[in-house]
């Protein structure tokens, strides 16, 4: 692509070099720049990528995008300054690869939990529609059918722009995606196009990167702050902080709720484990998904699609075929008649959430035991909240390993305890092995008893000291299962 071309709508400051010349890629990464492409300086978390302009010309790099020249210019390298190397990569990739953003309908979805379910379910809906769309989620990337494995929630911004453009090529109309706070925070979405946003809830979450709740929230909130007039901005206002999210947005404003009166209004009318009988806008259908932290997000994908055009009815179909998502209150009963329930709930609120869920559906004959921990290097403060959910919700928890990363499982364990109140001490126990945590469980376990394992859901590994051993609870279930029932 020509430079020229690539470089419109980008204020540039100052410019040395030829401007009239052909960039073959993008990269922010200098050990990925090749022969004739375009190194852009950004000055991330841990690293300035001013400290390897040179290494980046070395590579290849014809042209260099940056904050600040370097002190030694080469005469056959165009070199443009720029306020913000972060905002200014989102619009060189948007040109890059054609805007496609503005050729697709792009949803985004923020909040703490649901993420993941909503855009999944919306793009199941849109399948079941008749529509093949793209997913850009936690679990994996999608386009039309072709699956691709997840890097992070939201990908860096080349990478968001190259799937779009891949998306548009394949004939996709729509693409949902996930949009994480540290995506929002560090401008990976600098330059889409959206065309609807909607917000889940915010809870307890991230606080190792935010630092304050309230950071949390506004960088929440400044995705739905920058939606242009010819977007939706659609909100849970079931949640506190729902509101906040529209305060400042130019976008159209548009709610739903299941506590209170809203645009879309749903209601939960009968509920066991194998699905639940939902009032939607005076519509009644029924889904194979449970809990109800899922008819807010069901809700939400109604109200999606209804704002992009289609009719209740032909929505409340396609509802009705959805199947579960991948880790997501997923069921598994056993022939002696034990059910367990995989769910990713790894925040206080989630997790609440799911024991919530359950409780709602169990007759009280049966017990509810928890299996669950905290993932290491991430947000300490939600370890003791955590500790005092699950013992208070479950008739037994077991405290135990989710991914401790580099730190020691023992002191993640005792931190989460912290929180657990004297009545419920005779509630729990701990077993740092996450294996033998669920082995105790199954042992415990009577007939119709429900386990719930939560905290890692879709995840296939579990992260020790930087290294991703393979674990996969629902695998390790089955596995335990087959052996303690012989």
């Amino acid at each position: 692509m020509n430079l020229h071309i690539l470089l419109r709508a980008i204020p540039i400051l100052e410019s040395f070099g030829d401007l009239d010349r052909a960039v073959s890629h993008l990269s922010f990464d200098s050990r990925k720049i090749s022969e004739g492409g375009l190194y852009i300086a950004v000055r991330g978390v841990a690293v300035d990528g001013h400290q390897f302009i040179g290494k980046a010309i070395d590579n290849g790099a014809g042209v260099i995008v940056c904050e600040n020249f370097p002190e030694q210019k080469n005469e056959n390298i165009t070199y443009i300054k720029v306020t913000n190397t972060l905002k200014t990569l989102g619009i060189l990739a948007s040109n890059f690869y054609g805007n496609p953003s503005e050729k697709l309908k792009l949803v985004g979805i923020t909040g703490t939990n649901g993420k993941t379910s909503v855009a999944t379910l919306l793009y199941d809906t849109f399948k079941n529609l008749g529509y093949p769309s793209a997913l850009i989620s936690t679990v994996e990337y999608r386009i039309a059918d072709e699956i691709l494995p997840a890097t992070h929630t939201t990908p860096d911004i080349i990478t968001l722009n190259k799937i779009l453009a891949q998306a548009v090529e394949k004939g996709c109309e729509y693409a949902f995606m996930e949009v994480s706070s540290h995506g929002i925070h560090q401008h990976r979405i600098e330059g889409l196009h959206f065309s609807i946003a909607g917000f889940t809830n915010i809870t307890h979450d991230h606080l190792d990167y935010h630092k304050t709740f309230l950071e949390y929230l506004n960088t929440k909130k400044r995705f739905f702050d920058d939606l242009p007039e010819t977007a939706v901005a659609i909100t849970n206002i079931d949640d506190k902080n729902g509101n906040v999210m529209l305060q400042n947005t130019k976008a159209r404003k548009k709610s739903y709720a299941v506590k209170t009166m809203a645009d879309y209004h749903g209601k939960l009318l009968e509920v066991d484990f194998n699905g639940m009988l939902l009032h939607f806008n005076g519509k009644e259908f029924w889904t194979t998904l449970t809990g109800k932290f899922n008819v807010s997000n069901l809700l939400l994908v109604f109200a999606i699609a209804h704002e992009l055009g289609f009719g209740e009815n032909e929505i409340l179909q396609a509802l009705s075929q959805l199947k579960r998502v991948n880790g997501r209150f997923e069921t598994i009963k056993s022939d002696g008649g034990i059910i367990f329930v995989v769910d990713y709930a790894h925040t206080p609120d989630a997790l609440e959430n799911v024991l919530d869920s359950i409780n709602e559906i169990r007759t009280k004959n049966e017990r509810l035991i928890c299996v669950f921990g905290c993932g290491g290097d991430r947000d300490k403060e939600k370890r003791p909240e955590m500790g005092k959910v699950a013992t208070k919700k479950a008739t037994l928890s077991i405290i135990t390993s989710d991914n401790p990363r580099t730190e020691e499982p023992s002191q993640i364990i005792k931190e989460i305890e912290a929180g657990i109140e004297a009545q419920n001490f005779s509630k729990y126990t701990s077993i740092p092995d996450r294996k033998e945590a669920i082995k105790m469980a199954i042992k415990f376990a009577e007939p119709k008893d429900i386990i719930l394992v939560a905290g890692k859901g879709h995840e296939t590994y579990q992260e020790v000291n930087g290294i991703k051993h393979h674990f996969d609870d629902k695998e390790v279930i089955h596995e335990l299962w087959q052996l303690m029932s012989k």
